[in-house]
């Protein structure tokens, strides 16, 4: 459970560290619709619309739609910095790309907030999402080309896609990554395997984390999702 709990700090520690929001909304494509209803899986109840476990668009942590072309350079460079293709790891490719110094305080600061067991089923989220993505790519042909971003190249790649408005949304990130069809069949699955609840909380934590740890970095331009 340690290391799995100071795998999501450093992992958001190396995202927050190489921020860089104005370079990252200049490279990465435009963003186009609100919210992400292609995976058939919203639902509407009292408290309006409901979509993976969470409120829909940038209400909950999808943001905005992305709809272009993926970045396979930084999906694979990402995948591979985890482990080989399938057997993905987070607390590998957090190793890979950052130390853990500055992860401590957030992790005690996630923990106490969410609770070690809402922690954990992110970790276990987070790892079968990035399997079952690739999984699905290469069933459908997609061909990747060979990975060649590695550390703050990488993560401020990675993040910079998620970024709407200076704000991160992990749902718009894996639009970027693995295309918004992939994510939303990628999301479906999650929901099957571990339920609607936990994708939500998968979501809610990435992007509290991102901000705290942006914000301990003095990446102040970084706004907090209204889902976290």
């Amino acid at each position: 459970m340690t290391k799995q709990l100071s795998a999501i700090a450093a992992g958001a520690v190396l995202a927050a560290f190489s921020l860089s929001p104005a370079l990252a909304q200049s490279t990465a494509p435009m963003p186009v619709n609100s919210g992400s209803m292609s995976g058939g899986m919203m639902s509407h109840g009292m408290f309006g619309t409901v979509d993976h476990g969470m409120p829909a668009g940038k209400a909950g942590g999808d943001g905005v739609t992305y709809t272009g072309a993926p970045d396979l350079q930084a999906a694979i460079s990402l995948v591979t910095a985890g482990g080989t293709p399938g057997n993905f790891s987070l607390v590998k490719a957090v190793t890979a790309m950052a130390g853990a110094k500055t992860a401590n305080a957030e992790v005690a600061k996630l923990t106490k907030q969410y609770g070690a067991a809402k922690v954990a089923s992110f970790v276990a989220v987070q790892n079968f999402a990035v399997n079952d993505a690739v999984k699905i790519a290469l069933a459908a042909g997609v061909k990747f080309p060979s990975p060649m971003l590695h550390g703050a190249a990488l993560a401020k790649r990675v993040v910079g896609l998620g970024l709407i408005g200076g704000t991160y949304y992990e749902g718009t990130q894996l639009d970027h990554l693995v295309t918004n069809k992939i994510h939303e069949q990628v999301m479906g699955d999650i929901d099957q395997k571990f339920g609607t609840e936990a994708d939500g909380n998968y979501h809610r934590i990435a992007d509290q984390a991102h901000y705290d740890l942006a914000q301990a970095l003095g990446v102040t331009s970084v706004k907090l999702a209204a889902y976290h």
